[in-house]
Protein backbone atom coordinates (compact mmCIF):
# COMPACT_ATOMS: atom_id res chain seq x y z
CA UNK A 1 0.00 0.00 0.00
CA UNK A 2 1.42 3.52 -1.03
CA UNK A 3 0.07 6.25 0.50
CA UNK A 4 -0.46 9.56 -1.62
CA UNK A 5 0.28 13.31 -0.42
CA UNK A 6 -2.97 13.32 -0.05
CA UNK A 7 -2.83 10.87 2.90
CA UNK A 8 -0.14 12.51 4.36
CA UNK A 9 -2.05 15.59 4.05
CA UNK A 10 -5.02 13.97 6.34
CA UNK A 11 -2.80 12.63 8.83
CA UNK A 12 -1.05 15.70 9.21
CA UNK A 13 -3.54 16.91 11.85
CA UNK A 14 -3.60 13.63 14.16
CA UNK A 15 0.17 13.45 13.78
CA UNK A 16 0.45 16.10 15.58
CA UNK A 17 -1.90 15.75 17.80
CA UNK A 18 -0.04 12.47 18.78
CA UNK A 19 3.62 14.52 18.78
CA UNK A 20 1.86 16.97 21.00
CA UNK A 21 0.57 14.55 23.16
CA UNK A 22 3.62 12.57 23.62
CA UNK A 23 5.17 15.68 24.44
CA UNK A 24 2.75 16.32 26.86
CA UNK A 25 3.25 12.96 28.08
CA UNK A 26 6.84 13.55 28.39
CA UNK A 27 6.87 17.07 30.28
CA UNK A 28 3.99 15.20 32.79
CA UNK A 29 6.85 12.37 33.19
CA UNK A 30 9.73 14.39 33.54
CA UNK A 31 7.88 17.21 36.30
CA UNK A 32 6.49 13.62 37.79
CA UNK A 33 10.33 12.53 38.53
CA UNK A 34 11.48 15.92 39.33
CA UNK A 35 8.61 16.03 41.83
CA UNK A 36 9.63 12.67 43.39
CA UNK A 37 13.26 13.59 43.54
CA UNK A 38 11.89 16.79 45.71
CA UNK A 39 9.83 14.87 47.45
CA UNK A 40 12.55 12.20 48.63
CA UNK A 41 14.97 15.30 49.23
CA UNK A 42 12.35 16.79 51.33
CA UNK A 43 11.70 13.58 53.37
CA UNK A 44 15.76 12.88 53.36
CA UNK A 45 15.91 16.49 55.06
CA UNK A 46 13.24 15.64 57.49
CA UNK A 47 14.66 12.70 58.87
CA UNK A 48 17.85 14.48 58.97
CA UNK A 49 16.18 17.16 61.07
CA UNK A 50 14.23 14.54 63.08
CA UNK A 51 17.40 12.82 63.82
CA UNK A 52 18.98 16.49 65.31
CA UNK A 53 16.11 16.72 67.13
CA UNK A 54 16.66 13.18 68.58
CA UNK A 55 19.65 13.53 69.11
CA UNK A 56 19.63 16.86 70.77
CA UNK A 57 16.92 15.83 73.26
CA UNK A 58 18.63 12.42 74.01
CA UNK A 59 21.87 14.88 74.90
CA UNK A 60 19.48 16.92 77.06
CA UNK A 61 18.13 13.97 78.87
CA UNK A 62 21.62 12.73 79.40
CA UNK A 63 22.71 16.37 80.74
CA UNK A 64 19.72 16.13 82.97
CA UNK A 65 20.54 12.95 84.53
CA UNK A 66 24.04 14.03 84.59
CA UNK A 67 22.85 17.14 86.42
CA UNK A 68 20.65 14.87 89.12
CA UNK A 69 23.35 12.79 89.79
CA UNK A 70 25.91 15.15 90.73
CA UNK A 71 22.77 16.91 92.71
CA UNK A 72 22.74 14.19 94.36
CA UNK A 73 26.45 12.83 94.90
CA UNK A 74 26.53 17.05 96.28
CA UNK A 75 23.54 16.22 98.75
CA UNK A 76 24.88 12.67 100.04
CA UNK A 77 28.67 14.37 100.42
CA UNK A 78 27.35 16.86 102.23
CA UNK A 79 24.86 14.90 104.38
CA UNK A 80 27.71 12.30 105.22
CA UNK A 81 30.34 15.24 106.16
CA UNK A 82 32.50 13.79 103.59
CA UNK A 83 32.45 17.01 101.46
CA UNK A 84 35.06 19.28 102.79
CA UNK A 85 38.18 19.63 104.46
CA UNK A 86 39.73 16.34 107.17
CA UNK A 87 38.89 17.60 110.52
CA UNK A 88 41.00 15.69 112.12
CA UNK A 89 39.53 16.72 115.96
CA UNK A 90 36.33 15.24 115.16
CA UNK A 91 37.96 12.13 114.01
CA UNK A 92 39.77 11.57 117.46
CA UNK A 93 36.85 12.44 119.62
CA UNK A 94 35.07 9.93 117.79
CA UNK A 95 37.85 7.07 117.89
CA UNK A 96 38.05 8.26 122.19
CA UNK A 97 33.89 7.97 122.28
CA UNK A 98 33.74 4.82 120.03
CA UNK A 99 36.38 3.42 123.00
CA UNK A 100 34.62 4.89 125.40
CA UNK A 101 30.82 3.24 124.33
CA UNK A 102 32.51 0.12 123.37
CA UNK A 103 34.42 -0.34 126.56
CA UNK A 104 37.68 -1.30 124.19
CA UNK A 105 40.37 -1.76 127.00
CA UNK A 106 43.66 0.05 125.16
CA UNK A 107 43.53 1.98 121.52
CA UNK A 108 45.90 3.38 119.92
CA UNK A 109 46.17 5.31 116.92
CA UNK A 110 48.06 7.66 114.27
CA UNK A 111 47.26 9.52 111.14
CA UNK A 112 49.54 9.88 108.78
CA UNK A 113 49.73 13.50 106.73
CA UNK A 114 46.94 13.75 104.25
CA UNK A 115 47.77 12.71 100.65
CA UNK A 116 45.71 13.91 97.08
CA UNK A 117 44.28 10.61 95.02
CA UNK A 118 44.29 10.28 91.52
CA UNK A 119 41.42 11.36 89.72
CA UNK A 120 38.37 8.32 90.34
CA UNK A 121 36.24 9.59 87.67
CA UNK A 122 34.23 11.62 89.78
CA UNK A 123 33.94 14.73 87.70
CA UNK A 124 34.19 18.16 89.37
CA UNK A 125 35.81 16.65 93.05
CA UNK A 126 39.48 15.90 94.34
CA UNK A 127 39.72 12.94 96.83
CA UNK A 128 41.86 13.22 99.62
CA UNK A 129 43.39 10.51 101.72
CA UNK A 130 44.46 10.23 105.38
CA UNK A 131 45.73 7.53 106.44
CA UNK A 132 45.16 5.82 110.00
CA UNK A 133 46.93 3.12 112.07
CA UNK A 134 45.14 2.16 114.91
CA UNK A 135 45.98 -0.46 116.95
CA UNK A 136 43.53 -2.04 119.77
CA UNK A 137 43.18 -4.54 122.46
CA UNK A 138 39.87 -6.39 122.58
CA UNK A 139 38.15 -8.97 124.99
CA UNK A 140 36.93 -10.83 121.68
CA UNK A 141 37.50 -10.31 118.04
CA UNK A 142 33.43 -9.06 117.82
CA UNK A 143 34.76 -5.63 119.43
CA UNK A 144 36.75 -5.10 116.63
CA UNK A 145 33.88 -5.35 113.95
CA UNK A 146 31.26 -3.32 116.16
CA UNK A 147 34.21 -0.63 116.28
CA UNK A 148 35.09 -0.49 113.06
CA UNK A 149 31.29 -0.66 111.97
CA UNK A 150 30.56 2.41 114.03
CA UNK A 151 33.46 4.07 112.36
CA UNK A 152 31.92 3.55 109.19
CA UNK A 153 28.92 4.50 110.08
CA UNK A 154 29.31 7.76 111.86
CA UNK A 155 32.83 9.47 111.20
CA UNK A 156 32.81 12.90 109.06
CA UNK A 157 34.80 10.49 106.19
CA UNK A 158 34.67 8.09 104.00
CA UNK A 159 36.32 5.36 106.26
CA UNK A 160 37.96 2.43 104.45
CA UNK A 161 39.46 -0.41 106.31
CA UNK A 162 42.55 -1.62 104.51
CA UNK A 163 44.04 -4.15 106.29
CA UNK A 164 43.51 -5.89 109.80
CA UNK A 165 45.71 -7.95 111.74
CA UNK A 166 44.59 -9.97 115.11
CA UNK A 167 46.94 -11.69 117.08
CA UNK A 168 47.17 -13.09 120.90
CA UNK A 169 49.53 -10.32 123.33
CA UNK A 170 52.88 -11.00 124.44
CA UNK A 171 52.38 -13.10 127.66
CA UNK A 172 51.41 -10.45 130.27
CA UNK A 173 54.09 -11.37 132.95
CA UNK A 174 51.34 -12.01 135.58
CA UNK A 175 49.81 -8.78 134.76
CA UNK A 176 45.98 -9.79 135.94
CA UNK A 177 44.45 -6.19 135.56
CA UNK A 178 44.77 -6.54 131.59
CA UNK A 179 41.45 -8.20 130.09
CA UNK A 180 42.65 -7.71 126.53
CA UNK A 181 42.68 -11.15 124.59
CA UNK A 182 43.97 -10.08 121.66
CA UNK A 183 45.36 -7.00 119.98
CA UNK A 184 44.26 -5.31 116.36
CA UNK A 185 46.53 -3.73 114.04
CA UNK A 186 44.51 -2.13 111.38
CA UNK A 187 45.27 0.39 108.28
CA UNK A 188 42.45 2.64 107.32
CA UNK A 189 42.05 4.77 104.91
CA UNK A 190 39.66 8.18 105.93
CA UNK A 191 38.96 10.24 102.37
CA UNK A 192 37.80 13.39 101.99
CA UNK A 193 36.37 15.19 98.88
CA UNK A 194 36.66 19.05 97.95
CA UNK A 195 34.62 20.69 94.65
CA UNK A 196 37.64 21.66 92.36
CA UNK A 197 37.12 25.45 91.47
CA UNK A 198 35.36 26.23 88.43
CA UNK A 199 33.68 22.72 88.48
CA UNK A 200 30.11 21.24 89.46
Amino acid sequence: MTLSNRDFRRLALPLAILLLLCGIAGALAWATERNARQALLERDRANEAKQRSDMRLRQFRSDEVDIKERSQLLQRLQASSILGDEKRLDWTEQLSKTQRELRIPGMKYEFSPQTALQPTGTAGYAWFNSPLRLQLRLVHEGDLLNFLDRLQREAKALVIVRSCKLALPPDASGDHETTAALNADCELDWLTAQRQAGKG
